[in-house]
């Protein structure tokens, strides 16, 4: 209408009466737009959404991924600023809706319109979106790049969301020997990397907890030296490395269950009382109740409060001057409260 915002629903909402040209320019012939441009719109509209030759069947006709077509159709045709789309892809299955969903990122692209996705799966979020927004309880939790809220979640409900197997988190014990940060799990002291992409630089303003409070605030204090605390660390499972053998910085684990997916298997294993997920290639060959070595990617681990789940700015070593680094001014990513 008027205000130039243009909805697709996830029930489609196409009139079953109406042919499906009839259903396209319902909304322009309601405007009172002439005849012409109308089936110059529709014309065009079913041009790129591959649906010309349907024009004349009726809803019963077509089957759920043109159905959806058609109501893509009906909202492109009014020009919007703005195009509302609520999990428009959830009544199909898996193989249509992977197929429009290639469909609608090329449609974005040709159509530049500002579209805001609304879908509770990840998969489409991670591949359709410039910029996600996740929800939890009605308030937005973390909003920034689909690679940022993959690799830096904002808090233990993002890193647990987000990702198919979502991200593993241990209990640990921060320590420092000399200026390198690490947490002790298991027994193993695993190292941080002071320059991880979860560093200060890094991380969106909304993520970083306030200094000099709580445990965020010891880990940069003003010695340059953090004090020990409780940390829950986060990794995902593409960034663990199994061994047969003892590793150095390897924590010892259980291998409990593992499941083909594919070109890689999916490995469960037990480290103390805590369950890992862990993708490993198929060649590799393991039993249940067999020891392995698990070694994580320093670059991608991510510390989170074991109170509030909220993730923590890491610790920074001290300068040369003696001063500890601050955090960075921030880059205006997410929203920031």
């Amino acid at each position: 209408g008027k205000r130039g915002i243009a909805m697709v629903f996830q029930s489609y909402a196409v009139f079953p009466h109406m042919s499906v040209y009839d259903n396209i320019v319902f909304g322009l012939r309601m405007r009172g737009m002439p005849a012409d441009e109308q089936r110059r719109r529709a014309q065009e509209a079913a041009d790129l959404l591959e649906i010309a030759s349907l024009l004349d069947r009726y809803p019963a006709q077509l089957s759920g991924g043109q159905r959806q077509r058609v109501a893509v159709a009906r909202a492109m045709v009014t020009r919007p600023d703005v195009l509302l789309m609520d999990e428009p892809l959830s009544n199909l299955d898996a193989l249509l809706r992977l197929h429009m969903r290639a469909e609608l990122k090329r449609l974005h692209r040709e159509l530049r319109a500002t579209t805001v996705y609304v879908t509770h799966d990840q998969v489409e979020a991670l591949s359709l979106g410039d910029r996600i927004a996740v929800l939890k309880d009605g308030e937005i939790v973390q909003c920034d790049s689909p690679g940022r809220i993959y690799d830096t979640p904002a808090n233990r409900f993002v890193g647990g969301f987000i990702g198919n197997p979502p991200m593993n988190f241990l209990s640990g014990e921060l320590r420092t020997a000399d200026t390198a940060p690490a947490v002790i799990v298991a027994g193993v002291a695993v190292p941080l990397a002071p320059d991880h992409p979860t560093s200060s630089t890094g991380a969106s303003r909304e993520v970083s907890a306030p200094g000099g409070t709580g445990l965020a605030g010891s880990l940069r204090p003003a010695s340059g030296r953090p004090s020990a605390g409780t940390v829950m660390l986060g990794i995902r499972p593409e960034y663990i490395e199994v061994s047969m053998s003892s590793v150095p910085d390897g924590i010892p684990a259980e291998v409990v269950v593992l499941e083909p997916a594919g070109p890689n298997q999916l490995l469960t294993a037990r480290v103390g009382r805590e369950m890992l997920k862990v993708t490993v290639a198929t060649d590799l060959a393991l039993q249940p109740t067999q020891r392995v070595w698990l070694r994580m990617n320093p670059a991608r681990i991510r510390l989170m409060d074991t109170t509030t789940g909220r993730a923590l700015t890491p610790y920074q070593p001290a300068s040369s001057s003696g001063a500890s680094r601050g955090p960075s001014a921030p880059d205006g990513t997410g929203l920031a409260r």
